[in-house]
């Protein structure tokens, strides 16, 4: 019976995380591949398609959205990724991107910042951003 119920949660629990979309301020690129939002995430770019200088933005640690996001396309666990930037500024290397505690908080930050990158839940997006990349 417990096992039967653990599988069965186990099977449940992927669905129960909420689907992501990659967005810019409207002056942004159209599009962007998977690895291009990579390389920003991970300091390797600083720059969207097109050149102009990106200012990514990140949910702040603890947020599902934030886990599936870095999961799918940085391929990192949250522990992976804290390591990761730890390292990262002990060498001077980078600074990790600046995080804000909600969606919302995400969404206005980008809608009003040329350059800006962030994600958020597809339901979210609306005129004030440009969608460029979904998994």
């Amino acid at each position: 019976m417990m096992k039967s119920l653990l599988l069965s949660l186990s099977l449940i629990a992927p669905m129960a995380l909420a689907d992501f979309v990659v967005i810019t301020h409207p002056s942004g690129p159209d599009a962007m591949e998977k690895d291009q939002v990579r390389d920003l995430y991970i300091g390797r770019s600083k720059q969207l398609p097109g050149g102009q200088t990106a200012d990514p933005i990140d949910l702040s640690g603890g947020n599902p959205l934030r886990e599936e996001f870095h999961t799918t396309v940085t391929g990192r666990s949250q522990a992976q990724l804290n390591a990761f930037w730890s390292k990262q500024v002990f060498t001077g290397k980078g600074q990790p991107p600046r995080s804000l505690d909600s969606t919302t908080a995400v969404k206005a930050a980008v809608a009003s910042t040329p350059g800006a990158i962030g994600y958020i839940e597809p339901g979210e997006v609306d005129g004030s951003v440009k969608v460029v990349f979904t998994p």
